[in-house]
């Protein structure tokens, strides 16, 4: 079960008469069809007792806490607001919502990636304000949480993408242009480098810039992948033989994106692939050390081939069978925009959507989102297929444990490949 954490951010007096408007609370059977609509905004009707859940991560919940309070102090005295965070990781979202729509949080936040699913699932709705929305952030950000040039999420943040960190009292800039280099260097002073192997977000690293090829079907469903193929430039053996090279060297660590921080604090790892969310804890314990840049290259196939990455975006969504529809979508809209996306990046380092703060002299200098951009150039936006991420996780814990089951490499990829493609259906 998920942990919750409720505070009560304002307790303020009962709103005034109603305006004669639409009430913002929707019945189950006309919310997911008819939330699109400025009327939708008109919470004249809705002003009593107001409690909103928010699905997030909680490292989050302090930021949205303050978000909240700047909320209350907006709409004071138009309803009585109570909100209640659920954590839940953001990977996680588009299934823990599906599971029971009709009772999760008030509003979630996701990856571009799950949007799709949430609106077929009748999760998420066409927000009320498309125009205004869609003039204040990045057009990148707009595609991203749009279907068919509708809008159906609130755009937050344009780094949903990963890179290195690196300390550089261990490193020059010379040193990080590539993973051989930062292994030798990890490993001579006792320290490591370290990745999350059993994740498809970061396993796409080692295929995605060379030749191999890999998509979603047309059917939005299932995946095409060669990453088997035993012809070209760049085999599948190839990249499974670097991979087990770089599990071998004393300095790699194989460790989930969760535990980078408290690593990087007891000085065990000094180099390592992640995102912007760890942006402030790295900072902090690396002090005038810390930096960021693009993600490496790496030996395969007698090569050096650039790591390559998932791109993306996160937004927003709105429960379309929210008890309190009206001003779930106004809090919404209040935590991403302009001023909360600046205080996002001030607290959080999350790069922004919204074009006047993404446009900051603060962001230009943000090592970790020119880093992140920087990397752009050599990554691709994630869409893929529901079997996508159980066989690479499979694949790479194998890799990483030092292929207990005794596979030839290109059984490793052929069983890899096999779970990529299954067919979902039965």
């Amino acid at each position: 079960m998920p942990a919750v954490l409720c505070t009560t951010l304002l307790a303020g007096s009962m709103g005034g008469c109603a305006s004669g408007g639409q009430t913002a609370q929707q019945s189950s059977e006309t919310g997911a069809a008819e939330a699109y609509g400025t009327d939708t905004l008109d919470t004249s009707a809705d002003n009593g007792d107001v409690k909103i859940k928010i699905r997030a991560e909680a490292n989050n919940f302090d930021v949205l806490a303050k978000m909240g309070e700047s909320f209350q102090q907006q709409y004071a005295g138009q309803a009585n607001f109570e909100f209640e965070f659920i954590e839940q990781s953001d990977a996680n979202t588009k299934n823990d919502v599906l599971t029971n729509v009709h009772d999760t949080a008030d509003i979630f936040f996701l990856a571009d990636d799950q949007l799709s699913a949430l609106v077929a699932g009748g999760a998420v709705s066409a927000i009320p304000n498309q125009e205004e929305v869609k003039k204040a952030n990045l057009e990148g950000a707009v595609a991203a949480a749009s279907i068919n040039d509708t809008l159906y999420a609130y755009p937050m943040s344009a780094d949903n993408g990963y890179f290195l960190y690196y300390n550089k009292a261990y490193f020059t800039e010379e040193d990080v242009q590539t993973l051989d280099r930062i292994l030798d260097v990890a490993a001579a002073n006792g320290k490591k480098f370290s990745m999350e192997w059993d994740s498809g977000w970061y396993l796409y690293s080692f295929f995605g810039n060379t030749g191999l090829e890999f998509g979603i079907n047309d059917d939005g469903v299932t995946n095409h992948c060669n990453w088997n193929t035993t012809e070209g430039d760049i085999t599948g053996v190839d990249v499974v033989n670097a991979m087990t090279a770089i599990a071998q060297h004393p300095g790699f660590l194989n460790e989930t994106d969760a535990e980078f921080p408290s690593k990087a604090k007891d000085g065990t790892v000094i180099a390592a692939v992640s995102g912007v969310w760890n942006a402030v804890e790295i900072q902090e314990t690396w002090g005038d050390d810390y930096a960021a840049v693009k993600l490496p290259t790496f030996t395969c196939g007698g090569q050096q081939i650039q790591m390559a990455s998932f791109v993306g975006y996160k937004m927003v969504g709105v429960n379309s069978y929210s008890e309190h529809l009206g001003w779930a979508y106004k809090f919404a809209d209040w935590i991403t925009n302009e001023q909360n996306q600046n205080l996002r990046f001030e607290e959080r380092g999350q790069g922004p959507s919204n074009i006047n703060a993404a446009a900051s002299e603060a962001v230009a200098e943000n090592p970790a989102i020119q880093a992140v951009l920087a990397q752009s150039e050599f990554g691709v936006l994630q869409r893929v297929g529901n079997n996508y991420w159980t066989p690479c996780m499979n694949f790479g814990l194998e890799i990483a444990d030092g292929n207990p089951s005794n596979a030839t490499p290109q059984e490793l990829v052929d069983t890899l490949v096999e779970g990529i493609t299954a067919s979902t259906v039965n």
